[in-house]
């Protein structure tokens, strides 16, 4: 993940926070290229950084890229503005860093994402660096939701299983033993860079509702290939779009889990057997 070579980089330019205060600064806009950084708050950022960047073009732009695929994923509604504070910290008389409640209320969500995709939470972000609520710095917005009450939410799972080619009865059973049943067409899009992205095209058909929203499960799907993003990555071909049929369960927590995948291939007649039995069908 670019994101980690990054942080590498990262953890030599800023050893334990050792950012000089005392230096020379100037005041630059935030750019438009900084899309993580957009929605911040502020339109003004200090240069150099606390990670050191000096440059925009060269350094803070492309740096603040590499962060965009934890963001994506929603981990934390606070994110942003923490990793923010540190690539593109706000313009005032003196230096604000993030509190450390805020660190550990970001890490405490963000962490299993990162762990999902197999890294730890970077050392150079252990909270402890910094400063307590007794200092000035950037406190977490009093007691956000993560999720909206009583919807299902999107985490880390093991992968589901892929099943190319099933019979007619193995869709059946499958739709039968789990809560929901969707058809989505999934898109792998090519970047040059970094790691794949994927997005659902278009509406999510219902085959099984169950406890599924239908105006929050396109959201749901798509934050789900975000967190899971390797599994996704095995599951999802690249190339053109591609339908698929997935099965699953929202557990007792309220967490989704997608159980099995079916691509669903023109010459895959057994599914659209399956599927207009379903009608009829009684598990």
């Amino acid at each position: 993940m670019a994101l980690f070579f990054t942080l590498a980089f990262m953890a030599m330019a800023w050893p334990l926070l050792a950012f000089d205060m005392g230096q020379s600064t100037r005041c630059v806009t935030i750019p438009n290229q900084m899309v993580v950084c957009k929605d911040v708050g502020y339109s003004e950022m200090r240069l150099p950084n606390f990670l050191g960047h000096i440059s925009l073009e060269s350094e803070v732009i492309p740096h603040s890229e590499d962060w965009r695929p934890l963001l994506q994923t929603g981990c934390h509604p606070q994110a942003p503005a923490f990793l923010c504070s540190l690539i593109a910290p706000v313009c005032l008389d003196t230096f604000v860093q993030p509190c450390r409640s805020l660190c550990k209320a970001v890490k405490e969500s963000c962490a299993p994402v990162l762990a999902c995709q197999g890294h730890s939470w970077p050392e150079i972000l252990d909270c402890d660096r910094f400063p307590d609520e007794d200092n000035l710095c950037l406190l977490p917005q009093g007691k956000l939701g993560l999720f909206a009450k009583g919807l299902p939410k999107s985490v880390c799972q093991n992968c589901p299983s892929l099943i190319e080619a099933p019979a007619t009865k193995t869709v059946l059973d499958s739709i039968c033993r789990h809560d929901f049943a969707v058809a989505a067409r999934l898109h792998r899009l090519h970047r040059p860079m970094g790691e794949p992205e994927f997005e659902i095209e278009g509406r999510v058909e219902f085959i099984r509702q169950g406890p599924l929203l239908p105006y929050d499960t396109r959201h749901l799907l798509q934050q789900w290939l975000l967190v899971n993003i390797r599994c996704a990555s095995r599951l999802v071909r690249p190339g053109r779009l591609q339908l698929y049929v997935l099965t699953g369960s929202v557990q007792h927590e309220g967490t989704l889990a997608v159980t099995c995948v079916f691509p669903w291939h023109k010459k895959d007649t057994s599914i659209s057997v399956a599927l207009r039995k379903w009608k009829h069908h009684r598990c």
